[in-house]
């Protein structure tokens, strides 16, 4: 049986950044990374929007996207010359009717003590500055002035992935079967291959099979798969100015090259679990839902034409919409970093540092994640983030 200091499920952006940020961080032991899709075609990381924003209501998960644009303003010093993630930093419009209003403005009060970029517009201001924009129903709209845009995800995970076969990482292609446990510890973790890894700390980066993989500990984890359509349409108008613009319904829409895609039609809190194989998406949300959205609120997209789509899956906390990130109370030795329902990805690579600080240094240097511990799980303390897209 082969050991291993650190075992981390899910070798996806979280636990490709949480095993980089080990190494870069001065951890020393030894480190196994196992993956099951070695080519990442149903990770939630390839198959999401690929977008950053600040535009939260908790002031951790602001930090933590304001931690991961500095690594993007810097991308070429961490992983050289070469680095390109096509990052267009065009920003996000979320909009509100007067019910919306204010936990738009409570959410801006926050946004702005952690010196995000983001201004409160009125209706007048948004219809001046984007005249293609309905702003009928619309009370305000917060926009990202700077620091939000969105990017190539899996350009972004290779380069971690690159960057970690010159490290002192073990990747390993395999699922996870079972997981040991004696003493109040994880001991070894199981692969389909019939290999078991001894293991000194145990990381649960499973992404949405996450509480799949904490019941193979014995452990309850509100982690669960939502699967989530995404569409691409083609539009006569292009705007080349339009930000991400979410729309009060939760609709959400944006350019991408010469087209825009389009999702969020789903109803977040009572769609339920998905089936973690289902990748099918969900084409009458588009006819049904989306479309007269879109027509309503941008009067241009009225004719437009749905060319494609995908359908990927959400971590999703049932608790609160927040990561879970930390060890298990009454498993030390077995940790979490999962549950960011729908933003991971801008996310991971500061959940990485924070997580590698933890593990090296006992403690969080650069952000406390302490308000995602687990212990909130266990109490059913929810600390809901409001800004789920």
């Amino acid at each position: 049986m082969a050991r291993y200091d650190v075992v981390i499920i899910g070798g996806a952006i979280v636990g490709s950044a949480i095993a980089w940020s080990l190494v870069r961080e001065g951890f020393s032991g030894s480190i196994a990374l196992v993956e099951r899709d070695p080519h990442f075609e149903h990770a939630a990381t390839t198959l999401s929007c690929a977008s950053i924003r600040q535009q939260f209501s908790n002031a951790e998960n602001i930090r933590l996207s304001q931690a991961t644009l500095g690594l993007f303003r810097r991308l070429k010093d961490e992983f050289g010359e070469d680095a390109d993630i096509a990052f267009r930093e065009k920003g996000y419009l979320i909009l509100a009717g007067e019910a919306g209003l204010p936990v738009l403005q409570a959410n801006h009060e926050v946004q702005k003590a952690e010196g995000a970029d983001i201004a409160l517009a009125t209706p007048e201001t948004l219809a001046e500055r984007y005249p293609w924009l309905s702003t009928e129903g619309i009370a305000a709209g917060a926009l990202g002035m700077s620091g939000e845009g969105w990017f190539d995800a899996h350009a972004l995970l290779m380069l971690y992935r690159k960057a970690l076969k010159h490290m002192p990482v073990d990747l390993i292609t395999a699922s996870v079967g079972a997981i040991g446990r004696a003493g109040g510890r994880a001991t070894c973790v199981t692969l389909d291959n019939g290999e078991s890894l001894e293991a000194g700390l145990v990381v649960n980066a499973a992404g949405p099979g996450a509480g799949r993989v904490a019941a193979m500990a014995g452990l309850d984890l509100p982690v669960e798969p939502r699967k989530r359509s995404v569409f691409i349409f083609e539009a006569r108008e292009r705007f080349d100015d339009m930000p991400l613009l979410l729309d009060p319904s939760g609709i959400y829409v944006r350019p991408e090259g010469s087209v825009y895609i389009t999702g969020g039609a789903e109803p977040k809190e009572t769609d339920g679990p998905a089936d973690p194989g289902d990748f099918d998406p969900d084409w009458p949300l588009f006819e049904e839902v989306i479309w007269p959205v879109l027509a309503a609120r941008i009067p241009a997209f009225e004719a437009i034409k749905p060319t494609r789509a995908w359908a990927g899956h959400y971590d999703y906390n049932t608790l609160d919409q927040n990561a879970v990130i930390g060890p298990h109370p009454d498993m030390p030795n077995f940790l979490f970093a999962t549950g960011f329902s729908g933003h991971g990805l801008q996310q991971a690579p500061a959940v990485g540092k924070a997580f590698a600080e933890l593990v090296v240094h006992g403690g969080y240097r650069s952000i406390d994640c302490s308000v995602f511990g687990y212990d909130r799980i266990r109490d059913n303390r929810p600390y809901r983030e409001l800004n789920v897209i």
